[in-house]
């Protein structure tokens, strides 16, 4: 009788990497990992020898993927600056300087409808209690929802700036 499980989708959630190599293992591992953690820790999470763990540590650091530590055990932990630097060369990569103009030109709009409804700069100038309790339109939870979306804007914003520039600097050097 033939098996009929459908292998499409993601993988059940009690084991996220039965079927990735080791590598793809510490790399799934380090991408969750928030704080400075042992070898032993990520090894023992991601199935596997932490001698290797140690090893694809080490070459994870080079590429600059990871932060090591030095400690009795050292720690490693994510470098976010690797994954942020790694989305804005895809940004660069995939879209025009054109592309990112205009999506950088959207988000300040956006941005400036934020700063326009709550007479503020940035979502940290807000006093969110305050404005809910003045308000006859406005829940607490609307304007917390609001000052996330605004900060994730900034951030984004920022992002496509950074990613324009680079494109831009590329293109220029082409020609």
């Amino acid at each position: 009788m033939p098996d009929t499980a459908s292998t499409d989708g993601p993988p059940p959630f009690d084991d996220p990497f039965s079927e990735d190599d080791v590598e793809q293992r510490i790399y799934g591992t380090i991408l969750q990992t928030r704080e400075p953690t042992t070898a032993s820790a990520i090894a023992e999470r991601a199935e596997c020898d932490p001698k290797t763990t140690r090893k694809y540590l080490s070459w994870f650091g080079e590429l600059g993927i990871v932060i090591r530590h030095d400690g009795h055990p050292a720690t490693y932990k994510r470098n976010n600056a690797y994954f942020e630097w790694r989305r804005i060369n895809r940004l660069a990569t995939n879209h025009s300087v054109k592309d990112l103009q205009q999506h950088v030109e959207k988000l300040t709009t956006h941005i400036d409808g934020y700063e326009e409804v709550y007479d503020a700069k940035t979502p940290a100038a807000v006093h969110a209690v305050e404005v809910a309790e003045t308000s006859e339109k406005r829940t607490i939870d609307n304007v917390y929802s609001d000052l996330a979306d605004w900060a994730t804007a900034h951030e984004e914003r920022t992002r496509y700036e950074r990613a324009r520039l680079q494109r831009a600097s590329t293109d220029r050097q082409e020609i």
